[in-house]
């Protein structure tokens, strides 16, 4: 080695040659991969370091202009202090590792399959290795003069690290990459097939690929571009694994049933996904994943849509949640098998109640449970099968939506508005108490007879939820509304409720279902019957304090209810038994003298039927009267009075000579005396068919009379806001806004524009087709 110079300031001047030699053997060391001690390691770094710290003038400095000349940069003067150089020494470290690159592929050549992995791999490794112990010598002049030559923009100049990876890639990659990538194609193949392989093999080549796409235009950048990985590998890769699984799903449905081609491609999905996980790179899983759904999936979705339909004839519940859980992985491909599940579940509800025939309609218990039991099942299906996935919830909504406001027993009943009143009778029967009977005496004083049986308080409370859920389904909530309020009402005046509780509860869900307005005259109801209770008691305790002969000699209860609320009304002129009339005073005085300035009016609805206690009040005087004179003494109605007359006569109370289907006035009625009855109480209660039916006739008119009002509001608080508004838009915003209640017909919209337009509300835009003006 020649010796060092001292520079005019006193520092040294190492040249190249004299430290190159020695550097070389440490080198040519590392990458025989021999064991190398700490002090010979520094020893290395010093060499290094003191070159890059010397002063060069002359022929050195020579060498630095001409390389950056090369750069396409000129050198900036000195700037005093030590100037870094290391030109040279960098180029001598790219030669080493190109000629020690050049030796070991002449090995190597020739290897091909796990011949050439194995070596690749090994070869790999070991240079990895090399290369950043070569870098950690190196330190020095990657710190200051690489950095430097970074900054100003010299290509081409890189870590010492990074250099050795491009002298690989350029070196030993280039040449060999076709035959290591088919190998490690080849090897994933085997393992498809069920073969074991050395799979660190392949991690070993993947690793490789991805630290070779190092960013050369911004050797700064963190981390690799994955170019080299993507490119020599992961794209052949996806080739080869989209014929492979083309192949195979092709041969194996022709071969097998779709069920088990369904299990067979959720393994294989899983298998591919634990092949990312165990040696390829993770950017790969999502990539390979779509290849294969698509592959899997996608190419055969017509042929899952006729096996959908099915597996759900077949309630086979578990090949339809796996036919789910593929589908999904496809963007928009659960669309078709959503239709085929509202499809599906329509025609299960629509045949279901088709088979309820007549007793549907006439038994609401029979067509609501009909209902549930459809829901109840396809709900199931959906919460597992489909982990209730929003849209297979919105099909089950939809399909029970359709059957349950257009089905069999509505077309039977022709009227739409019939599930709703069968809904609202099923809670009748829920609600109320199960056992009734009544006990006769001269004045067929009704006794109640109390349940020995009542449900337990969440077993019903469990039967109301599911009520909801057919509520929820019902278009006509209105309707629903005036049927459940008149019952509910009978059974609060007649002390027919199971429980309060259960009362309240109900009420409570229906007011969360469609908010205060829709509730308001049912809490209403509760209210007044609380205020009657403490009035009677009240009244008690006058008739207590009167005088003896103002005594009633009856005991008598009366309730009173306010007039808005409940939806009692006197269908026809009734005259009083006189046995009542004294009762009725009395009160009617009592009442009068606490609330000055209110009326009562009397509706008579008791808890045994009136009619019948009229009648049979008759014959307290006489044992044999004629229909005539039962007419005229009790007035009422012909029509209704031979309706009541029939069951008297069935039960066996009353007894005739004429037929008692065909009674005529002067058909004479006498009291039969041989009655006899096992039975203390006994029920003769039963609702005439005509009050029925006039009641029924009279809910739907007033809920279309109803309906139309609420248009009316509607479409003035539409108008309110808008001031102007076509035809078509406000018919949507009047359907909009109504169809939490009830569906509005267009017809009857259009009339309640017209109604509004007579009484001066709203007019139309002259010279404007199909527009209308609100008129403050």
């Amino acid at each position: 080695m020649a010796g060092s110079r001292q520079n005019p300031h006193g520092l040294k001047q190492i040249g190249l040659d004299q430290i190159w030699d020695d550097l070389r053997g440490g080198i040519k060391h590392v990458y025989n991969r021999q064991s190398m001690a700490r002090n010979r390691y520094m020893e290395l770094y010093t060499h290094v370091y003191n070159y890059c710290t010397s002063v060069h003038q002359s022929g050195q400095a020579g060498q630095q202009s001409s390389s950056r000349a090369q750069g396409g940069r000129r050198p900036k003067p000195p700037t005093g202090g030590a100037q870094f150089v290391g030109f040279e020494l960098y180029k001598r470290l790219k030669d080493f590792l190109k000629s020690y690159l050049v030796t070991v592929l002449r090995d190597g050549q020739d290897f091909l399959d796990e011949q050439v992995l194995s070596f690749y791999t090994k070869q790999w490794e070991d240079y990895q290795f090399s290369s950043k112990v070569l870098n950690g010598v190196c330190a020095y002049l990657n710190r200051h003069w690489v950095r430097r030559e970074c900054d100003e923009g010299t290509k081409g100049i890189y870590e010492i690290y990074s250099l050795a990876l491009i002298i690989w890639r350029d070196n030993l990659f280039k040449p060999l990459n076709k035959q290591v990538t088919n190998a490690v194609l080849k090897l994933i193949e085997k393992e498809r097939y069920g073969e074991t392989i050395n799979t660190r093999l392949v991690s070993g080549v993947i690793n490789c690929y991805v630290e070779l796409g190092l960013n050369e235009d911004d050797p700064s950048t963190k981390g690799p571009t994955l170019s080299v990985y993507k490119d020599h590998f992961e794209n052949p890769f996806l080739d080869d694994t989209e014929q492979f699984y083309t192949r195979e799903s092709t041969e194996f449905l022709r071969q097998n049933p779709v069920t088990e081609y369904m299990k067979k491609a959720e393994a294989r999905l899983m298998e591919e996904h634990k092949r990312v996980q165990l040696y390829l790179h993770e950017s790969t899983q999502d990539v390979l994943a779509r290849k294969c759904e698509k592959v899997l999936i996608e190419k055969h979705l017509e042929i899952f849509h006729c096996e959908f339909q099915n597996l759900l004839h077949d309630d086979k519940n578990d090949d339809l949640g796996r036919m789910y859980q593929l589908v999904s992985r496809i963007q928009d491909g659960l669309g078709e098998l959503k239709n085929l599940l509202e499809t599906h579940i329509y025609n299960q509800g629509m045949e279901a109640i088709d088979k309820c025939g007549e007793a549907g309609l006439n038994d609401p218990k029979i067509y609501v449970q009909t209902i549930l039991d459809v829901h109840k099942k396809y709900h199931a299906l959906v919460l597992t099968a489909f982990s209730n996935d929003s849209g297979f919830v919105a099909a089950l909504d939809k399909a029970c939506g359709r059957f349950i406001n257009n089905n069999s027993v509505t077309k039977l009943a022709n009227s739409s508005s019939k599930s709703p009143e069968l809904l609202a009778r099923y809670c009748d029967l829920l609600l109320k108490k199960r056992g009734r009977s009544f006990l006769l005496a001269r004045y067929c004083d009704l006794l109640l007879k109390k349940s020995s049986k009542n449900p337990e308080e969440a077993e019903l409370e469990d039967t109301l939820n599911q009520v909801m859920i057919v509520f929820k389904y019902i278009e006509d909530k209105d309707v629903f509304q005036k049927f459940y309020s008149k019952m509910l009402a009978k059974r609060l005046v007649q002390h027919m409720s199971a429980s309060d509780d259960a009362e309240a509860s109900m009420i409570s869900k229906l007011k969360q279902a469609c908010g205060f307005e829709y509730t308001s005259k049912l809490q209403r109801m509760f209210q007044d019957i609380s205020v009657s209770k403490e009035l009677n008691d009240q009244f008690r305790e006058h008739l207590k304090k009167s005088p003896a002969e103002d005594q009633l000699d009856i005991d008598f209860s009366v309730q009173v209810l306010s007039s808005g609320s409940w939806p009692f009304q006197q269908s026809c002129t009734f005259a009083l038994p006189q046995e009542m009339e004294r009762s009725f005073q009395r009160f009617t005085c009592f009442y009068s003298n606490r609330h000055s300035g209110r009326k009562l009016n009397w509706l008579y609805t008791l808890q045994a039927s009136t009619f019948q206690i009229a009648v049979l009040l008759q014959f307290n005087l006489e044992n044999s009267l004629t229909v005539q004179q039962l007419l005229d003494s009790t007035q009422i109605k012909l029509d209704m009075l031979q309706q009541v007359l029939q069951i008297l006569l069935k039960s066996k109370l009353l007894v005739t000579d004429d037929d008692e289907n065909e009674l005529v006035p002067m058909s004479q009625l006498s009291l039969f005396f041989g009655y006899k009855n096992k039975k203390l109480r006994v029920n003769i209660n039963v609702p005439m068919k005509q009050e029925v039916k006039i009641e029924q006739e009279a809910t739907h008119k007033h809920i279309e009379e109803d309906r139309k009002l609420l248009i009316q509001a509607a479409i003035v608080r539409i108008m309110k806001m808008r001031k102007t508004s076509k035809h078509q838009q406000l018919l949507g915003e009047v359907l909009n806004q109504l169809s939490s209640r009830f569906k509005p017909r267009v017809p009857v919209i259009k009339k309640c524009i017209d109604i509004l337009i007579e009484k001066e509300y709203l007019e139309r835009v002259e010279g404007q087709k199909d527009t209308y003006s609100y008129l403050a």
